[in-house]
């Protein structure tokens, strides 16, 4: 695989870079957000991914007749590392999951209705696939769907949709055949969220973001509001999700964070001494230097991987995303150990080490290794699909 860009995507981010410094604006971009920075929650928000589709950088990996430019899939990859360097909203469920699956399996009304939106940022879109009793393992969820007279009735309860409190529409998962196996019997609807028989609950995490809790009463869906086959929506799911594990946990993020509590290493002195001369610092930095490396060319194996055309390669986002999200985790307490006490005082605290943004990435990075399936749902589908293990080992 090649490891170096080319000068025709060293020029697109430098493109990139020239626009954002040209939209610059803090209620945009907030890198003490974390990866909750890339959803598209306010105005403000909306407005500027928005601007993105104008300059047509959504749907750039689209075919071409459905307003794509059917471009690499690493420009897409650059353009995400772009935002999240900055703490930007990026382009995630709109163009990725929703509108990949649409083009692959959606019948030609949900095309011709989502699609020119989702490339003008003219819809936000919720997704519903945990449960209570089914957080991380999609097949199991229960919400039922009942087939009626010109479509569906809806009833049974989501939970961790983050984007339910501000988003149109929900693309929801929901069981259509109760004697099938369990990921046979899954189908995804489309549902407008804004209706007196949903009810949306805040959940708030530990990273001060909100979720939600979804509770479905007798939501109709018409026929044409089924995405695909009906029972096949598991395999829809899954092809989406290896898309969320990789482009919801991106690398830069990661990188910055180093970058800070680096520098941080190279400017304090601590009883005297220069903490960069610690032996004991020096090596930790070291190992997570390395371990940064690695999650880089992990990330660019599963953008090489994906050039190769049809669905999102399996296995390699699972091993991005558990590598990725652990290493944040094994980042944030090496930055809480480093620092010291003062590191558990709040984000944006000024006299704390690094404005407190150790405090803000310990508490956010627990939430990466559950979000878009937890660490034990990626360490089984490396076992079963990269290293040929049985299911029940």
């Amino acid at each position: 695989m090649e490891f170096e860009f080319s000068d025709e995507q060293l020029a697109f981010v430098k493109e990139v870079e020239t626009f954002l410094n040209a939209n610059d604006d803090p209620d945009v971009f907030d890198l003490t957000r974390e990866n909750m920075a890339q959803i598209v929650d306010t105005p403000k928000r909306r407005a500027f991914m928005a601007s993105l589709g104008e300059q047509g950088w959504l749907g750039m990996t689209w075919p071409a007749e459905y307003g794509g430019k059917e471009g690499e899939g690493v420009y897409e990859y650059l353009l995400n590392e772009q935002l999240a360097g900055r703490g930007g909203p990026q382009i995630g469920k709109g163009v990725g999951i929703i509108g990949k699956t649409l083009i692959r399996h959606g019948n030609q009304r949900l095309k011709a209705e989502f699609l020119p939106k989702i490339l003008r940022n003219e819809v936000e879109f919720a997704v519903g696939y945990s449960e209570p009793n089914a957080g991380s393992d999609a097949a199991a969820m229960q919400l039922k769907a009942t087939k009626v007279e010109g479509g569906w009735l809806l009833n049974g309860q989501k939970t961790w949709t983050t984007s339910a409190h501000f988003a149109e529409w929900y693309w929801v998962g929901a069981r259509t055949d109760t004697e099938a196996a369990k990921h046979a019997g899954i189908t995804l609807f489309l549902v407008p969220i804004n209706q007196p028989s949903i009810t949306v609950n805040a959940i708030w995490t530990m990273g001060d973001e909100r979720t939600n809790e979804v509770f479905l009463n007798d939501v109709f869906v018409p026929d044409d509001y089924v995405v695909g086959e009906l029972n096949r929506g598991f395999q829809y799911i899954s092809e989406a999700l290896d898309l969320e594990r990789f482009t919801m946990f991106t690398f830069a993020p990661i990188a910055q964070r180093f970058e800070l509590l680096t520098e941080y290493v190279r400017t304090t002195v601590r009883d005297g001494a220069p903490l960069k001369d610690d032996p004991i610092v020096r090596q930790r930095l070291a190992q997570l230097a390395t371990q940064l490396e690695v999650a880089r060319v992990m990330g660019l194996k599963f953008v090489f991987e994906s050039s190769k055309g049809g669905a999102a390669p399996t296995a390699e986002a699972s091993e991005y995303k558990l590598f990725a999200t652990e290493l944040s985790k094994r980042l944030a307490n090496a930055a809480m150990d480093i620092a010291g006490p003062g590191s558990q005082l709040r984000v944006k605290t000024g006299e704390a080490p690094m404005a407190g943004r150790s405090e803000s990435t310990y508490r956010y990075t627990v939430i990466d290794t559950i979000g878009g399936g937890a660490s034990e749902i990626q360490k089984n589908i490396i076992a079963r699909r990269k290293l040929g293990l049985p299911k029940n080992f």
